[in-house]
């Protein structure tokens, strides 16, 4: 690759790292998988793609978007196209409570991971609607507004209730589900 190419595959990874961090979630489902006995059970598959969906999309993708929010919101603001405001610091907060508990619920419960995947799934899809609003009344089509934010804030939610109802079809052990954390 020369330097323009890297510079552009930089960015787009960078840049919409809620989608890398969702295939680098199913890659490290599918490298755990391999360390299982076999033939492996759909609970086993099920509840190791959803923790790692709760680790890397949820967890790890909402601690970035805390530090871009808070530490760098005129760069988040002008990618998503839109002006900074004092919102920039509130979704920052929202994202950094939703990051923590993405990464407790790595190793968690099945109702404590369904509890976390409420928040950002909600605000994924309103962030959908929001970004398909802006086109048609602002004609805005920042790449941080339509590029593949805007799938990836359908898919992504998508996702991880499919992992979710995978688990909670198969779930690994009563006991496992009763626990808080």
């Amino acid at each position: 690759m020369n330097g323009s190419k890297v510079h552009l595959f930089l960015f787009v990874l960078i840049g919409n790292y809620f989608f890398t961090l969702l295939i680098i979630g199913l890659i490290a489902g599918l490298i755990s998988l391999l360390s299982k006995p076999r033939p492996r059970r759909t609970s086993t598959v099920g509840e190791a793609f959803l923790s790692y969906y709760m680790l890397f999309p949820i967890g790890i993708s909402n601690l970035i978007n805390f530090v871009f929010h808070i530490f760098f919101g005129n760069t988040a603001a002008r990618f998503i196209g839109w002006d900074n405001s004092p919102f920039q610091a509130e979704v920052g907060f929202a994202s950094l409570g939703i990051g923590i508990t993405g990464v407790i619920a790595f190793k968690a419960s099945l109702p404590f991971r369904f509890a976390t995947l409420i928040p950002p799934a909600v605000f994924s899809l309103g962030a959908a609607g929001g970004h398909i609003y802006q086109m048609i009344a602002a004609h805005n089509f920042s790449p941080g507004n339509v590029g593949l934010v805007l799938p990836s804030d359908i898919l992504i939610p998508v996702v991880g209730f499919i992992f979710l109802w995978l688990s909670y079809k198969h779930p690994k052990s009563e006991a496992a589900n009763h626990k808080l954390i």
